[in-house]
């Protein structure tokens, strides 16, 4: 099966602890569609930013590459890499 690009906004809120975590991930159609999301999530109530990113890869085999970072919004933390 050819590989397959997955689009999804992520928002950021803060935990007990005051440290930003990550919200519930939602998938989008097109990047367009992420962008737009990932905007509106983090304006959201009690959201502090969002990120929109895509990952491609193959879903039978599980095998997916690194998620590459479309736009962040708002507070987001600086480094991503442990999403």
């Amino acid at each position: 099966m050819p590989d397959v690009t997955y689009y999804v906004a992520l928002p950021f809120l803060i935990d007990e602890d005051g440290s930003p975590v990550a919200g519930a991930a939602e998938e989008c159609q097109t990047s367009a569609a992420a962008l737009r999301r990932a905007e509106m999530l983090a304006h959201g109530a009690g959201h502090i930013g969002a990120v929109a990113f895509s990952r491609s890869g193959d879903p039978l085999t599980g095998e997916f590459g690194d998620a590459k970072l479309l736009r962040k919004f708002g507070n987001v933390p600086p480094d991503l890499s442990a999403l």
